[in-house]
C-alpha cells in the first residue's frame, strides 16, 4: 500500500507534527514499507495456530503480598513539615484554581 503525500500530512496533523516536506516524502516511503510488510504477514496461513496472547509463560516476579506492622503514628510524623495533634498539617487551599 503506497501512501500519499497527503495521507501523510493527515496523519501528521491528527498528531499535532509539523513536517517539511523532504520529511513528507520519506515519511511517506517508510510508512508504506512498514504497511506492505504487514501486508505479507497477513498472508501467512495461521489457521493451525492457536491464539496464544502471551508468547512468555507468566511468572510473578513480586514477593508474596504479606501484612506487616506499620508506621507507628509519631514514625509517620518524623520527617512532616508540620503536624498537629496526631496529624499532618497542610495549607488549606479555596477558591478559583484558574488564576
Amino acid at each position: 500500500m503506497q501512501l500519499t503525500p497527503d495521507e501523510v500530512r493527515h496523519v501528521a496533523e491528527l498528531a499535532k507534527l509539523r513536517l517539511s516536506e523532504e520529511e513528507i516524502a520519506e515519511y511517506a516511503q517508510q510508512l508504506s514499507a512498514i504497511l506492505e510488510f504487514a501486508d505479507s504477514v497477513r498472508e501467512v496461513d495461521t489457521s493451525g495456530v492457536p491464539p496464544t496472547p502471551y508468547v512468555h509463560p507468566l511468572v510473578n516476579v513480586m514477593r508474596a503480598d504479606e501484612p506487616e506492622p506499620g508506621l507507628s503514628n509519631q514514625e509517620a510524623l518524623a520527617n512532616a513539615p508540620d503536624s498537629a495533634d496526631g496529624f499532618f498539617r497542610v495549607r488549606a487551599i479555596f477558591g478559583d484554581h484558574s488564576q
